[in-house]
C-alpha cells in the first residue's frame, strides 16, 4: 500500500496533465511510496484520453471519472475516498501548484506534534491576475474574521492531511476551501507552510471573481453554524 496518495481534480486541463505528472514523479519517485489519483470532473475536452495514455509512463497513476460534472470539492472527496494512502496530498490540476513543495509539507508533518493533521500550503507570492488576487484577499480576510481559523490562505490547492481525519469531516460543496476550520472543529490542529505559486501556462481559469465572493459568503454562514454547533469531548475507558 502507498504511504502517500496525491489527489488531483481536473476539468478541461488536457495540456497541463503530462507536465504535472512528470513533476510529481520527479518530486516523489524513489523518495516515498506513492500513488496519483486523478479525478476527471466530466471534462468536455479530451482530458480523460490524455490521462489514460499517461498510465503507460506513470504506473502510479489511477484515473477516476465523474459521469456528471460535480465540482472540485466532490472530485477531491471522491479521490480521497478511493485513495489507499494514509496521508493525502492535493494539487490543483492547472499546474500552478509546484509538486516539488510536497516533500516540504511531508517534512513539516514529520516535525509536527501528533495533533496537527493538516498542513496547508500558503502562497506567499501569488502569480494570478489582479482580480483573482483581490477577491482572494477579501475572501481570506472575511473568512479569518468569522471563523478564527488562523490560516492566511485556505484557497491554495496544495495541502497535506491525514485521510482518516478528512473522511470524518462534514461533506458539502466547496468544503475544500474551509479545511482548517473543519479540522479545528473535529478537535485537531492545522499549520500553514509557505509554498511556491506559478502562473497558469495552459487552459483557462474555471472561477470568476463574483463566483468566489457570492458563493463564499453563503458557505461562510454555513461553516460558521457548524463551528458553533461542533463539540469535541475527550473519552477515557476505565
Amino acid at each position: 500500500m502507498p504511504q502517500l496518495s496525491v489527489v488531483v481534480p481536473v476539468f478541461n486541463e488536457r495540456d497541463n496533465i503530462p507536465p504535472l505528472l512528470a513533476e510529481i514523479a520527479a518530486a516523489l519517485r524513489g523518495k516515498v511510496d506513492y500513488e496519483v489519483v486523478y479525478v476527471d470532473d466530466d471534462s468536455s475536452d479530451d482530458s480523460r484520453a490524455v490521462l489514460d495514455a499517461q498510465k503507460a509512463q506513470h504506473p502510479e497513476l489511477r484515473v477516476l471519472h465523474h459521469v456528471t460534472r460535480s465540482g472540485q470539492s466532490t472530485a477531491v472527496w471522491n479521490g480521497v475516498r478511493a485513495a489507499r494512502g494514509t496521508w493525502i496530498a492535493t494539487l490543483d490540476g492547472d499546474g500552478q501548484n509546484d509538486p516539488a513543495d510536497i516533500p516540504k509539507l511531508l517534512a513539516a508533518r514529520d516535525a509536527a506534534a501528533p495533533e496537527v493533521k493538516l498542513f496547508a500550503g500558503w502562497r506567499t507570492t501569488r502569480r494570478d491576475s489582479f482580480n483573482k488576487r483581490i477577491s482572494s484577499k477579501i475572501a481570506n480576510a472575511v473568512r479569518s474574521r468569522m471563523l478564527r481559523d488562523a490560516t492566511p490562505d485556505t484557497g491554495c490547492g496544495l495541502k497535506l492531511f491525514e485521510r482518516e481525519v478528512f473522511l470524518r469531516l462534514p461533506y458539502f460543496d466547496h468544503m475544500h476551501r474551509y479545511l482548517p476550520a473543519l479540522v479545528k472543529r473535529a478537535g485537531f490542529q492545522s499549520t500553514s507552510v509557505p509554498v511556491g505559486h506559478r502562473p497558469r501556462t495552459a487552459g483557462v481559469s474555471k472561477y470568476g471573481m463574483l463566483d468566489r465572493l457570492w458563493v463564499g459568503l453563503a458557505d461562510l454562514r454555513g461553516v460558521a453554524w457548524l463551528m458553533r454547533r461542533g463539540k469535541v469531548t475527550r473519552v477515557e475507558e476505565l
